[in-house]
């Protein structure tokens, strides 16, 4: 009777080891990517939206404008849906001189399978935030550009 050898176990082995280990690693890539991406684009949301808050100079327009920025800059950096946006002034004007304006963007990235596996649109996400402040010009003249 002939015994059985391990000849061509190798290849099974390997192959499942792969499978086992590959999945994960690729899973964990995909979602480090998606968050790396949100966290661009929310930095750079925030800080254009509160330049545009400020360069508009007056309140009412400014949020628009901040809003528009907010997306703009979301968009470039292919973060899709709505992220929630705050304004806050800290007691002074938001506009004008002396004025400041804090731009808060919270983006919620969908994990790629979790989220449909939880349901919820929070449980299975990770949130992403970004916070800048912008300064007016203390000495700039309020509404019209000089000469």
């Amino acid at each position: 009777m002939r015994s059985r050898g391990d000849e061509g176990n190798a290849l099974v082995e390997f192959t499942y080891l792969a499978i086992l280990l590959m999945v994960p690693l690729v899973y964990v890539l995909l979602t480090v990517f998606e968050v790396q991406r949100a966290a661009f684009g929310t930095t750079e949301a925030a800080r254009q939206g509160a330049r545009a808050y400020e360069k508009a100079g007056g309140d009412g327009i400014g949020e628009q404008r901040a809003q528009d920025a907010i997306s703009l800059a979301l968009r470039d950096q292919g973060v899709t849906g709505s992220p929630a946006v705050g304004f806050d002034c800290e007691g002074r004007p938001c506009s004008g001189p002396g004025g400041r304006v804090k731009v808060t963007v919270t983006y919620w990235v969908q994990l790629p399978v979790l989220g449909a596996v939880f349901g919820d649109a929070r449980r299975g996400a990770i949130r992403v935030q970004a916070t800048h402040v912008e300064y007016a010009d203390r000495y700039a003249q309020g509404g019209a550009a000089g000469p």
